[in-house]
């Protein structure tokens, strides 16, 4: 037996023993999204946070998410693979700065994006994701002022799909704030007949190119859906083990960064999780995340409404 072969025997063994589930966001690298239980986008993990019985989650994905996780089950034990997993989205909001921002603007309703700490959760009004935020600024009055944190790329795609003017923190994503423009066009002349996909957390020039805009629960519908066999997909190419595995006659190609020495454009904090930490998680119970019960009650009131509105639409 391989090191690999025993190391996802050991993983279903203690999960088994520990009543334990592992919940693995699509940028996850495929090894790890192989022996997950549940594998989607923030959204699908937060549902499945809410619902499991399981009295242990591993989280494999980045800090926010455990919390997350915590955040709407805080009698279950949370872990993440890697404690260092962190967000360069989060990262650029933090909650001081954003709390005097909102006071600044005491009119306004706050709409936090998931990729945010706990702690500037437990200053918004509603959370969205990238699936649902349509959605739920949609189901807001026309009139509404609005705060949309803390990912401007998104908000400002937001804006203009309904006419809003929502006040937008400046906020951005590293991986998708890098993707080259001028690679892309050349690799659509390589594959001329290809379909553009892209998350709206890039640019808006970059977003104007592309046939598909959506979360990558979409980015993979749309794929699997559609009579096309080849796709550019800009976003964090983790997602393209699942659109291959769902779609094997079709053809992904990953979107370069800026950077002309890399093909591939990863977020190196989704990729810190391999097999071997999530064993090691489990055996030995750790890295775990807390959350201040204070900062916990604050923040589970904008994701229930967040979850309450998804579940209306269907999402």
């Amino acid at each position: 037996m391989s090191k690999k072969e025993k190391l996802i025997e050991n993983i279903a063994r203690l999960k088994k023993e520990k009543n334990a589930i592992i919940l693995a966001h699509y940028y996850q690298v495929a090894e790890v999204q192989d022996i997950a239980d549940f594998v989607g986008d923030s959204l699908v993990l937060a549902q499945w946070a809410a619902k499991t019985t399981a009295d242990i989650i591993v989280l494999c994905g980045v800090h926010f998410m455990g919390e997350t996780a915590k955040i709407l089950s805080p009698e279950k034990r949370v872990f993440i693979p890697d404690m260092e997993a962190g967000c360069s989205l989060a990262d650029s909001c933090p909650a001081d700065t954003f709390e005097a921002f909102v006071n600044a603007h005491p009119d306004h309703t706050v709409i936090s994006y998931v990729n945010t700490t706990a702690a500037v959760k437990a200053l918004t009004d509603i959370v969205v994701t990238s699936t649902n935020a349509k959605f739920i600024v949609d189901s807001l009055p026309k009139d509404e002022k609005i705060i949309f944190g803390p990912d401007k790329n998104l908000g400002a795609y937001i804006n203009r799909l309904t006419g809003r003017n929502m006040l937008l923190w400046n906020g951005g994503c590293h991986v998708h704030e890098r993707f080259s423009i001028e690679r892309i066009k050349e690799l659509k002349k390589l594959y001329p007949s290809a379909l553009i996909l892209a998350h709206p957390e890039c640019p808006d020039p970059l977003l104007k190119m592309a046939d598909h805009v959506g979360s990558t629960t979409s980015l993979l519908q749309f794929a699997t859906r559609s009579h096309h066999d080849q796709f550019i997909v800009v976003t964090e190419p983790g997602i393209l083990h699942q659109m291959r595995l769902v779609n094997p006659g079709k053809e992904f190609i990953p979107a370069p960064p800026e950077d002309v020495d890399h093909v591939y454009n990863e977020c190196s904090y989704m990729k810190l999780s391999t097999l071997e930490k999530v064993y090691r998680c489990l055996e030995n119970e750790s890295p775990e995340i807390f959350v201040d019960e204070a900062v916990r009650v604050k923040a589970v009131k904008p994701i229930k409404r967040m979850l309450e509105i998804s579940a209306k639409h269907g999402l």
